[in-house]
Parts: C-alpha cells; sequence; structure tokens
C-alpha cells in the first residue's frame, strides 16, 4: 500500500474541502467519502504498479528501493490482481454515490482515473514506462482531485480551484521525483524510461527543485491576487522543504528514502496550511 505516500489522496481533498467551505458549500459527509474513495484508487494504483514492475522485472535483486510484495515473493502474481480489483471496485462504489449527488462528470473522472492507475505499469503502454508518470500525477493527483473535489460539493469549480490545484500537484509529482531519481539505474535497465533515466540525476533534482518553487510561488501568487494574505500560511513549512532539498541535491540511492516519505509530509502540511488560508480567506471565492 506504500503508506508513506498515501498523503497524496489526502491533501488534495483538503484542499478542495478548504475550497468548498470557502464558496459556503462544504458538505462533510461528501468530502469523507472523496477521501476514501480517492485513497482507495492510489491503493490500486501502488497495487497494480507492484504487479507491474514485477513482470517487467523492474523489482528485482538489483532494486536500492524498498522491497515490493509480488517481486520478493510475498504476494502471489494473482493475489496481487485481486487486490488490485478489489481495491478499484470499492472505489466504485464509492464513485457511485458521488455520482448520485454531482451527476454523470464524476463517472468520467473516476473511470479516467482507474484507468490511468492501471496503465501506470501494466498493459501494452504503460504510463510509467514512457515517461508519462509525472504529467499523470500531476493531472490526477493534482487537478482532477482537488477540482473534483470541490465539485462533487459545490456541483460547480470555485473559481480558485483553478489556482489551488497546482501547489497540490507540484508537492505529489516531487514524490514520484525522488522515487524516480533513486531508482534511475535499476529502472534504466529494466526499459523503465523516466524522466530521470531519460534526461539523468541532474535533470530530476532540477525538477524536483522546480516543483517545490513552483508550489510556493502560487501560495503567494494567490495573495497577489487577492484571496487574502492567509493565502501565505503554506510558506510555514518551508523549514520542511530546505533540508528535503539538500537531501535530494546531495544523496544517492537508499539515502534518498527518507526524502521520499519527507516530501510525503511535506505536501501534507503544505496542504493542511494552504486549505486553512482558503478556509480563512473569507467566502465566496
Amino acid at each position: 500500500m506504500r503508506p508513506a505516500t498515501l498523503w497524496a489522496a489526502l491533501a488534495p481533498v483538503l484542499v478542495g474541502s478548504a475550497l468548498a467551505f470557502r464558496a459556503g458549500c462544504f458538505e462533510p459527509g461528501t468530502a469523507l467519502v472523496a477521501l476514501v474513495g480517492g485513497t482507495l484508487i492510489q491503493v490500486g494504483t501502488n497495487f497494480a504498479n507492484d504487479l507491474g514492475d514485477a513482470r517487467r522485472g523492474a523489482d528485482d535483486e538489483r532494486r536500492v528501493g524498498p522491497a515490493r510484495a509480488v517481486a520478493s515473493g510475498w504476494v502471489t502474481p494473482g493475489a496481487m490482481a485481486v487486490a488490485t480489483v478489489l481495491a478499484f471496485g470499492a472505489s466504485a462504489l464509492c464513485g457511485v454515490y458521488l455520482t448520485w449527488l454531482a451527476g454523470w462528470w464524476v463517472v468520467a473522472i473516476g473511470a479516467a482515473s482507474v484507468v490511468s492507475g492501471l496503465a501506470y505499469t501494466l498493459g501494452p503502454f504503460p504510463l510509467g514506462y514512457r515517461g508519462l508518470g509525472d504529467l499523470f500525477v500531476m493531472v490526477f493527483f493534482g487537478l482532477v482531485a482537488v477540482v473534483g473535489t470541490a465539485f462533487v460539493q459545490c456541483r460547480a469549480v470555485p473559481e480558485l480551484a483553478w489556482w489551488a490545484w497546482i501547489p497540490v500537484g507540484c508537492l505529489a509529482t516531487a514524490i514520484l521525483v525522488v522515487n524516480n531519481l533513486r531508482d534511475r539505474h535499476t529502472d534504466a535497465l529494466a526499459g523503465k524510461r523516466t524522466l530521470a533515466v531519460r534526461f539523468g540525476g541532474s535533470a530530476a533534482r532540477a525538477e524536483y527543485v522546480v516543483l517545490l518553487a513552483l508550489a510556493y510561488a502560487t501560495a503567494v501568487a494567490l495573495a497577489l491576487r487577492g484571496a487574502g494574505l492567509a493565502m501565505l500560511l503554506p510558506l510555514a513549512s518551508l523549514p520542511l522543504a530546505v533540508p528535503l532539498v539538500r537531501r535530494v541535491l546531495l544523496e544517492e540511492g537508499r539515502t534518498l528514502d527518507p526524502a521520499l516519505g519527507g516530501t510525503g509530509r511535506l505536501e501534507l502540511a503544505f496542504s493542511v496550511l494552504l486549505a486553512a488560508g482558503l478556509a480563512l480567506g473569507g467566502r465566496g471565492g
């Protein structure tokens, strides 16, 4: 399940729900169902990723990251396939309820999320093996998750949602960048052409810095655009970001593992502060 990175499912729901609160349409029950459904989609994606990487040889004995279940023989491929179906199936039940509330657009959002989660490492065109993983995470753990959470509560998209998803997507993508930076040598041997493999470690490190900088710059931009000085609250998470940047710039291999979980925690802290800034900024946004 990779619990250290499951914050990527919680963060967009917090921000999307804060957007709904600011717009006067917050629904706690709907937000909770969105959180459960989003987390199940991420868990299903992680299961599918474990299965797909094992089949393609990306998680063999040369792997420098944490051991994976199927490749290590802890779980059979058949059992992992069943677990994947169960996780996505349970997320679909959440989707049925949200569709009843907000309409058929939820079906399109949910179906696209599940298909992309499966296609990340499975199927004839695995996204993660074609260098499209970063785009996948940015879109589905940022744009789709934040805007979708606000939409199912408000039945419309608050204007600020088109800005507020950007830092959430950037920080979720940064988690993947650390993972791909750590694994780039073994990924290359397995034919997994992530951006870190295609362009090298220096480019991956630069991408990480740019993603974090863009997240903080968006918070400042929101404040400057009149969303309220409370939008500067995410800057309070900078003490968490600085040592992470230092580690990503200097470390290699297994020593990057703390940066992986740390970036997940940074996303959570930033998103909590961003959500607080949205909620405190007044209604009507």
